[in-house]
């Protein structure tokens, strides 16, 4: 009996223990409200979590008062010397995908702890590589991952409750400004596009998405049009050009193989993959590729490409624009307009119809037209 009034207590107390850990869901202290704001920089996702103060009548006191210049003893945890935990409440994180660069400086991908130094001439904001203490009364500066300085900027708006917002975004960088009261503390991020972006790349080629030709040939095609990895580009393209690949059948594929080996000045190599290109090449590609090459002065090889698109398609604007074009390069004028003619009858849409009605008047005036 005894020994079952004993399990009895003992359950009692575990229940009793349990409930007592879980505590209702309420607002956070003082009202502060929780936030967060994320942004993709290139391939970067930023996240920022941090709790917003309000002012609440404080105005003139926030700064050098509420928010002390300098480290200061918190009088709790074990921090004696501490700075500011860049909100209320919990510690404020910041948290990137990639590596990055912070006003210059680098910054391996992570979650950091984030914390600012107030002075009115100069901040120091520190990245910490303890992102999960509460505020800063546990901040430690051995876990500092990075410091820098930036000057705080007075605004003549008052901003009520403490925010975080992205600025002055640019396709690699933007700024994110910490805004309250009449202070704006901000600072640039920076990320090397490229690098991630072919990082990226070699990542999602090990996955499902390898098994489709078209993802190996944009990424050497990314290379191609960027001027770097080409190596590992002409790696890339010899897969999406490879018999066990679609690729292998497809105009683009050779296409951006030689664009990566006339990157690599490897020029014969370059022109033999263009004659693998061009018996798959449509309508459009041939007409492309032929134009290409007669933007580089080379008119009779143009015209064997503009004439194998018009057999190909001898009914096609396109392709008897292609045949005036080409005539015309060779000095054949005559039959540039008769395609010409033939192309503007053809014609549909104001756009063409215009471009033909130029093309026909050059040709009469006996104008260049490529």
């Amino acid at each position: 009996m005894m020994k079952n009034r004993t399990f009895a207590i003992a359950i009692t107390f575990v229940l009793f223990v349990n409930l007592a850990s879980a505590q209702l869901t309420t607002v956070p202290d003082g009202g502060n409200k929780r936030a967060s704001v994320n942004e993709q920089i290139g391939l970067t996702n930023v996240t920022i979590n941090y709790n917003r103060p309000g002012v609440k009548g404080r105005e003139g006191h926030i700064w050098g008062q509420l928010i002390p210049v300098g480290f200061v003893n918190p009088g709790f945890g074990t921090s004696k010397s501490a700075p500011w935990r860049a909100g209320a409440n919990e510690n404020t994180t910041i948290q990137f995908t990639t590596p990055v660069k912070i006003e210059g400086q680098s910054l391996p991908a992570g979650k950091y702890g984030f914390f600012v130094v107030y002075s009115p001439d100069e901040c120091t904001l520190i990245f910490s590589k303890n992102s999960n203490s509460w505020g800063s009364f546990y901040y430690d500066p051995a876990e500092d991952a990075l410091r820098v300085k930036v000057k705080p900027v007075v605004s003549d708006k008052s901003i009520e409750w403490l925010k975080y917002e992205f600025t002055d975004e640019t396709p690699s960088a933007a700024v994110v400004q910490l805004e309250w009261e009449k202070t704006i503390i901000g600072f640039t991020i920076d990320v090397d596009l490229v690098a991630t972006q072919l990082e990226s790349f070699r990542q999602e080629l090990r996955t499902d998405k390898g098994f489709v030709w078209e993802n190996w040939d944009q990424a050497a095609l990314y290379c191609a049009r960027h001027k770097t990895n080409l190596e590992e580009a002409l790696l890339w393209a010899d897969t999406a050009t490879s018999e066990s690949h679609p690729g292998f059948h497809e105009f683009e594929a050779w296409n951006t193989k030689s664009m990566v080996l006339d990157s690599l000045g490897r020029t014969k190599e370059a022109d033999e993959a263009m004659k693998r290109a061009v018996p798959f090449g449509d309508v459009v590609e041939l007409y492309h590729y032929a134009r290409l090459l007669a933007k580089k002065k080379m008119f009779k090889e143009a015209f064997e490409i503009y004439k194998l698109n018009n057999d190909k398609n001898p009914d096609d604007f396109i392709a008897n624009l292609g045949f005036a074009r080409g005539y015309a390069g060779i000095g054949n004028r005559k039959k540039a307009l008769y395609y010409a003619k033939q192309a503007q009858s053809q014609a549909e849409g104001e756009t063409n119809k215009n471009l033909m009605d130029k093309i026909v008047t050059l040709l009469n005036e006996g104008k260049d037209i490529n």
